[in-house]
């Protein structure tokens, strides 16, 4: 910068001295507001990491309702029908009835 245009020499203000008092407040102030928000123990980087942790949680949170939804019609099925829930143990278990071979494919 120039020796004419030094914002920080009140020599230099002349009639503009309004403008550049208002300009070298707004600098501080936001100086001092940058450095609050990014040095302070509570900062703006600690609330968007909250932010981004709390859509994760809410995403998992829906999965996890989807997937209750999903068991709770599974199990109305199989407590409502007698063949899904022995189709389901032959499966799952490999349950047989007495005399029933079973082969296990892997």
């Amino acid at each position: 910068m120039g020796d004419k245009n030094n914002i920080w020499n009140r020599e230099k203000d002349g009639n503009r001295r309004e403008q550049r008092s208002f300009l070298r407040y707004a600098i501080v102030a936001t100086a001092l507001m940058v450095l609050f928000l990014f040095v302070k123990k509570d900062n703006i980087i600690r609330w968007a990491q909250a932010g981004f942790t709390l859509r994760r949680q809410e995403r998992q949170i829906e999965l996890y309702r989807q997937q209750n939804e999903e068991l709770d019609k599974t199990i109305s099925m199989m407590s409502s029908n007698r063949d899904t829930l022995e189709k389901f143990a032959r499966e799952t278990f490999h349950f047989a009835e007495p005399g029933e071979d079973v082969y296990i494919e892997k």
